[in-house]
């Protein structure tokens, strides 16, 4: 069977680096928001081309922080994707704001900037992009939308670490934005971690003592905060791998070429690429099938493991069952269609080209 994606294998490429990183943690007495966790969120921050980076317990931690130091809850509203993972639209809810959806572009599937506006209401103080698969949002209507109603960008970066807009790296693309280090990211930690980027001075300070029990100094709380601190074991490890990021990022462009290049079945639609080269870095490749459960059910039996991303739309969840009355045609579409392809910085060329043959010998039953 060809994994979907073999966590282990590329996390054994570290080994090396993983186990001196921890044995640097381990004699250094000091295990939470120490030294390596300074010297990576400079190295992420220079990474970012932002001025600052803060390491947070998780993307959705970090998400939840923005919202929170902008002052953004109850009575307030975010724009928010329809098509996206729900920890966009739990991060609004958790401060008493109100997510407010906007369908996607289909070619893309993120954020369709032609609709936001008419979604902007008095309350609104946020818009938050989530570049999403790891392909960058289309960002500049974003921008003069932003400007024209005094409005905050929020990046979800996610699933996009390294990805290119317009020559400007995702996390420096808005006014603050939220990185996730989950395992399975394309910068991927040995449990739950994330980031937060910006070069909003005063957002820092006041970041820096929320996910620290809200305080600036030691036993003096400016808020109600949070504990939410970037692992100081998890933060050599982020290190040893973010200086090969661009590499694997780079691999996982070749082996998406040689798909969206190779694969010719009229059942399947391919990803569409907007902008450069540079602007996806793929995090999943995502194909749509109308007979999903068919396709799925085909690549198991003959060899290829597949995954979805995302089967239910937010909309449709249980937990915003207040929403689960009204449509959003194009988000229920692509969550009814869509399948992620084996991808990864691991991945062999043969089993690239077998997941090719495997595609185009489908036939729907």
């Amino acid at each position: 069977m060809i994994p979907f994606l073999d966590l282990k294998k590329i996390n054994l490429k570290y080994e090396e680096a993983i186990v001196e990183g921890v044995k640097k943690v381990l004699h250094s007495g000091w295990y939470v928001l120490g030294e390596e966790v300074r010297k990576f969120e400079q190295a992420f921050a220079e990474y970012c081309e932002t001025k600052y980076a803060i390491g947070v317990a998780n993307g959705l931690d970090a998400l939840e922080l923005i919202i929170k130091a902008y002052d953004i809850g109850p009575g307030d509203e975010v724009i928010v994707p329809s098509n996206t993972y729900i920890a966009s639209i739990l991060s609004v809810s958790a401060n008493g704001a109100k997510p407010v959806l906007v369908e996607p572009d289909l070619r893309t599937y993120n954020i369709d900037p032609h609709k936001i506006e008419e979604s902007i209401s008095p309350r609104t103080k946020a818009i938050m992009v989530v570049h999403l698969y790891g392909q960058a949002c289309n960002m500049n209507p974003i921008y003069e939308i932003a400007k024209k109603h005094n409005l905050k960008i929020i990046e979800d970066c996610a699933q996009a670490h390294g990805a290119v807009y317009h020559d400007i790296k995702v996390g420096n693309l808005g006014d603050a934005a939220a990185f996730s280090f989950y395992p399975g990211k394309n910068l991927g930690a040995l449990g739950d971690a994330g980031a937060i980027t910006t070069n909003d001075d005063e957002l820092y300070k006041t970041i820096i003592a929320l996910r620290n029990y809200g305080s600036h100094r030691k036993y003096e709380n400016m808020y109600k905060g949070y504990n939410s601190r970037l692992d100081e074991l998890q933060a050599p490890i982020l290190q040893a791998k973010l200086e090969q990021l661009d590499s694997e990022n780079n691999t996982r462009r070749d082996i998406a070429l040689y798909y969206l290049n190779h694969i010719t079945n009229p059942h399947i639609i391919l990803p569409f690429v907007e902008y450069q080269e540079t602007s996806h870095v793929w995090h999943v490749f995502v194909i749509r099938t109308t007979n999903r459960q068919d396709f799925v059910d085909y690549m198991g039996e003959n060899g290829v493991q597949t995954m979805i991303h995302y089967p239910i739309a937010p909309h449709k969840q249980q937990a915003y069952k207040e929403w689960n009355g009204e449509s959003y045609e194009l988000s229920e579409k692509i969550h009814s269609e869509v399948v992620s392809l084996p991808i990864s910085p691991v991945m062999e060329m043969k089993d690239v080209q077998r997941v090719v043959e495997v595609v185009n010998e489908y036939k729907p039953t």
